[in-house]
């Protein structure tokens, strides 16, 4: 074997295999999903509110939707944020720049003034907003039979 021969033949046997690991790319991906899972609906809560009671079921909005809050002082809140009277419709017109089935859902304390957010309502018709709801939650069940005795007698 000539000198040449011998050494292609070391180098051959000295390199590394340049295999791609995932397991550590599949850890790191399983612990992000888990931070973001944890975190998201954390991300949506929004204002504390004291919404209405009210009977019925949940609704599942299938498109987009934005949650318009009012709290016990009349205030609006798009997330966690103030939003003023005035820029409330721009706020809503630069989201829904983005998706054109854009829904509002408006959360009103059981406290607000009923004109805040009536008043919010008939803004928002006026801007050609036609899906708009206003958000409650579900009575439990023992509040549920509890009206009902009430009813009967």
């Amino acid at each position: 074997m000539s000198l040449l021969q011998n050494y292609s033949h070391i180098r051959r046997q000295s390199r590394r295999r340049a295999d791609v690991n995932i397991t550590n790319l599949m850890d790191v991906m399983m612990v992000l999903l888990v931070v973001f899972m944890v975190a998201a609906p954390l991300m949506t809560s929004g204002i504390p509110l004291n919404l209405p009671k009210v009977g019925g079921k949940a609704l599942n909005g299938e498109g987009t939707s934005v949650n318009i809050s009012v709290d016990k002082e009349g205030a609006y809140y798009i997330g966690q944020s103030i939003i003023p009277d005035d820029e409330v419709l721009p706020k809503l017109e630069a989201i829904k720049g983005q998706n054109s089935e854009l829904s509002v859902t408006i959360s009103g304390d059981t406290t607000a003034a009923y004109g805040r957010v009536i008043g919010l309502m008939a803004m928002l018709k006026e801007a050609g907003y036609d899906k708009v709801g206003l958000k409650t939650e579900a009575k439990t069940p023992a509040a549920r039979r509890a009206e009902e005795n009430r009813e009967k007698k």
